[in-house]
């Protein structure tokens, strides 16, 4: 798959509206949009991740931390670089939970709230899981996802909740990374490229979503993070450290991308995903020097 840069070319100044995931792991990336000033640059809003790709499909927002599974369905999008929702491990808050042994599973209540992840399962199910399952999709209420399914997936801060000693339960990103030796890529921040004529000239996209990013991760932030989530998730302040900094990979690095490629084409292969498009990166035009 090849990779393309596409240039800022703004034709008037306007607020770029942000779609944002409400989860904990989206928390350092949105460090600047919520304790900077930079925040006042943008419009921003929070949803869920399917919900934050329709935002970016319809055009009710400029800029969204999208599921790596919608870019293969949503048109006119170009990547920011370097920032990425990815996992080098087992990453827990992507769980399948099931009530029996894996070879046992014949219906599995998915998660309304992803994209990228149900692909990732169904793809986990086609190549290396066999058998025939049925899919259902509901709200993430696990008792009752399971109240009428073997199985359930999870993601994000519902997935931590999970008290995994009385279920069986497959983390997905541990899944892919032992069937692959590859990273997991689940989302990352896509712009769209008609709103980009509208942008401020002087606003540097890449800098500013990888600045919050680096200034999210830093100790004192991190701190004020797990105050804040702790109680949310139900994870000590210890917890929630160690969920940010040993389990989420928040950099788009060249391992990232190679799993990121790998899985859109197995999706492909499987018939999950359609074929995706090469990815295309955002590149921010230098000033002309006077």
């Amino acid at each position: 798959m090849t990779h393309c840069f596409v240039k800022i070319g703004q034709s008037r100044m306007t607020r770029l509206r942000i779609s944002a995931i409400s989860y904990l792991n989206t928390a350092p990336l949105m460090w600047d949009f919520e304790h900077g000033g930079i925040g006042r640059e943008f419009e921003i809003s929070y949803t869920i991740p399917s919900q934050c790709a329709a935002a970016l499909r319809e055009g009710s927002a400029d800029i969204g931390i999208i599921p790596a599974a919608a870019y293969a369905t949503i048109s006119g999008l170009s990547i920011l670089p370097g920032v990425a929702i990815a996992s080098r491990r087992a990453v827990r808050s992507i769980l399948l939970v099931s009530k029996v042994p894996l070879e046992k599973i014949r219906s599995v209540a998915l998660d309304n709230s992803s994209l990228t992840s149900v692909a990732l399962l169904k793809v986990l199910f086609a190549k290396w899981w066999p058998g025939k399952r049925a899919f259902s999709d509901m709200p993430p209420d696990l008792e009752r996802m399971l109240a009428g399914h073997d199985a359930a997936l999870l993601i994000g801060d519902p997935a931590l909740k999970v008290d995994r000693s009385r279920y069986v339960a497959y983390d997905l990103a541990e899944e892919w990374i032992r069937f692959t030796g590859k990273p997991f890529v689940f989302a990352f921040w896509a712009v769209r490229q008609a709103a980009l004529k509208e942008a401020p000239l002087s606003l540097d996209l890449t800098t500013v979503f990888q600045e919050s990013r680096d200034h999210g991760l830093e100790p004192r932030s991190l701190d004020q993070i797990a105050r804040q989530w702790g109680p949310r998730t139900g994870l000590s302040e210890a917890g929630v450290k160690d969920y940010l900094t040993e389990n989420i990979h928040y950099y788009l690095d060249a391992d990232c991308l190679d799993g990121l490629n790998l899985f859109y084409s197995y999706a492909r292969e499987c018939g999950v995903l359609p074929d995706c498009p090469a990815l295309q990166f955002l590149e921010i035009a230098k000033p002309i020097a006077s």
